[in-house]
């Protein structure tokens, strides 16, 4: 196996591992669509759906199929007044910024403030948005008593103030909700300093004379005609996904979604909306059984969510659910303290197993040089020179291989078109001379698959977005602005072929590997910039090892060219 012909190896298998994750994408195979009639009768713990005549209001209401069926006569409020003239209220805290739409209690809007849309902007990222791309995270209680079952409308929500600001570690924001039966209902939103998930709290009081029951849920609901911004050099996913007891994390996509609803009822697990380098996911009780579903509405909007354990509060009894609602990056720290599984919304693919390894060894680097940039390059260092010994292994096979040009010329005169005798005579000369045949392309298959984790740390951590390096390389998340990188590195792989005598032949072998480093600088120009530093770098520690290698090589009287 030629050296020359790595870098051809590893351009061809990586854009077409690129090629078929788009194809895959638009054209693949969707999951069969199973018979589902929404009106047929509900097991226990399953949603069913209230069609209202509202439909924006409860259309998209998940019903207890559990619990007595609610009456269709509206629950009157006793009279409140609210002290703010909207629906919305606004809650600021040093992480994210708010509004609340009283019908509900629902997330309309969430800014995440440590996140600017672009670089250097004063704007910041809206996860959670309302109006033509909606993506909003809904909750409430159903049930024979919940306020949000009631099919006349969704519950209106008092609220003592219409902004909220966090002044300390924490911040409490209380909604209240009451009907004329003695039923009262605290939906309590907690924010914690520095943290992105707010633990959403129901406190009901039933000053009823009967007993109350109530079933908490929670879901998130997106236009699916959004575009995201990805494309086929760097891939991103946008949709849903969820963790049951099986699996810690499953991808749901729109497409999924509209070919057949998500019914599972499991142990713990959560459900999310993912972004590029955001989610948004609601954790429910861990130790108890919730049902986890999804649902199309008007063709436009994708809704996942679950269904916790319905409760029964007696009379002049006080119950308490909670759930955590998480709006913000993909912070792997932070999302494996919340659910198992949730930090695996950070996809590493099939590879995730080397890649979360390298991740931790990055970021321990960047916490010692505070550079990312700087943090790709000591990494690069660091795996260069742990394969260092099967780089070695690679050249000397290929350097023995060469030596045997000659002889291997001898038995193609001798034996002609004789194809098995030729290939035995290979194999008995290959013996003799103790080479291995595959040994130049072991090595290389084993150094694939930590480049390729290496390329998914560096497009999915949301660490390196809008991560400065240094001059003109201010984002390594994103391609570099002046095709600086991708030029050197083209560059130097046209070095390391000068450096790699080859033997090949054939006039077209020949054209594509004089052509390779274009074509590979061409397909670099898409890459982010942190990508293309690591295999600038990769490529300058290879010059610098095959010198070394050659000249161990020269003094044991191992020809190289």
């Amino acid at each position: 196996m030629e050296s020359q012909r790595s870098f051809l190896i590893i351009g061809l298998a990586l854009v077409s591992f690129l090629l078929w994750q788009q194809w895959q994408k638009d054209y693949g195979p969707q999951p069969v669509q199973q018979a589902q009639s929404e009106q047929a009768p509900q097991s226990q713990g399953v949603p069913s759906f209230n069609d209202g005549q509202n439909q924006s209001e409860t259309g998209d209401i998940p019903q207890s199929a559990a619990d007595v069926p609610v009456s269709d006569s509206p629950q009157q409020p006793v009279a409140q007044t609210n002290t703010n003239a909207s629906r919305i209220i606004e809650i600021k805290t040093d992480t994210l910024d708010l509004r609340i739409d009283l019908l509900g209690g629902d997330v309309v809007t969430a800014d995440l403030l440590q996140f600017p849309v672009t670089q250097n902007s004063e704007e910041p990222y809206s996860l959670l948005r309302s109006g033509t791309n909606l993506y909003v995270a809904q909750s409430g209680l159903i049930g024979a008593d919940g306020p949000d079952a009631n099919r006349s409308g969704r519950p209106v929500y008092n609220a003592e103030k219409a902004y909220y600001e966090m002044t300390g570690d924490t911040l409490s924001v209380p909604l209240t909700w009451r009907n004329d039966k003695g039923l009262v209902i605290t939906k309590t939103f907690t924010f914690t300093r520095d943290m992105h998930d707010v633990n959403v709290t129901y406190t009901v009081n039933n000053g009823s004379s009967e007993t109350a029951t109530v079933q908490q849920y929670a879901q998130l609901k997106q236009n699916m005609q959004y575009e995201d911004d990805g494309n086929m050099f760097m891939p991103t996913y946008r949709g849903a996904a969820y963790s049951n007891v099986d699996d810690p994390y499953e991808k749901y996509t729109f497409g999924d979604i509209e070919d057949n609803n998500l019914r599972e009822t499991t142990q713990g697990g959560w459900v999310g909306m993912l972004e590029h380098y955001f989610v948004s996911a609601w954790v429910p009780p861990q130790d108890q059984t919730n049902s986890l579903y999804s649902r199309t509405l008007q063709n436009q909007f994708a809704v996942i969510g679950y269904m916790g354990e319905p409760v029964q509060i007696a009379a002049g009894d006080t119950a308490t659910v909670s759930s955590i609602l998480y709006m913000g990056p993909k912070n792997q720290e932070e999302l494996a303290k919340l659910a198992r599984g949730l930090d695996l919304t950070v996809d590493y693919g099939i590879l995730w197993w080397i890649s979360q390894p390298l991740f931790k060894l990055l970021k321990f680097l960047h916490s010692l040089v505070g550079n990312w940039g700087v943090a790709i390059i000591l990494i690069t260092i660091i795996v260069k020179g742990a394969m260092y010994w099967l780089t070695k292994k690679q050249y000397e096979s290929m350097a023995r291989l060469r030596n045997l040009a000659p002889k291997m010329q001898q038995l193609k005169d001798r034996y002609g078109d004789d194809r098995q005798k030729m290939s035995q005579a290979m194999m008995e000369m290959y013996r003799k001379e103790k080479v291995n045949p595959m040994g130049g392309c072991l090595p290389l298959l084993l150094q694939m698959p930590i480049f390729l984790a290496l390329y998914w740390v560096l497009m999915e951590s949301v660490e390196l977005r809008h991560a400065d390096f240094a001059l003109w390389i201010t984002d390594l998340s994103v391609k570099d602005p002046y095709f600086v990188l991708p030029i050197l590195t083209g560059a130097s792989m046209y070095l390391l072929q000068k450096l790699q005598p080859t033997t090949i032949t054939d006039p077209m072998q020949q054209k594509i590997m004089q052509f390779m480093p274009v074509m590979m600088s061409i397909f670099f120009l898409w890459f982010p910039a942190g990508l293309v530093l690591y295999w600038l770098v990769s490529n300058i520690i290879t010059l610098i090892q095959a010198k070394m290698i050659y000249a161990s090589m020269e003094k044991r009287g191992i020809k190289t060219s």
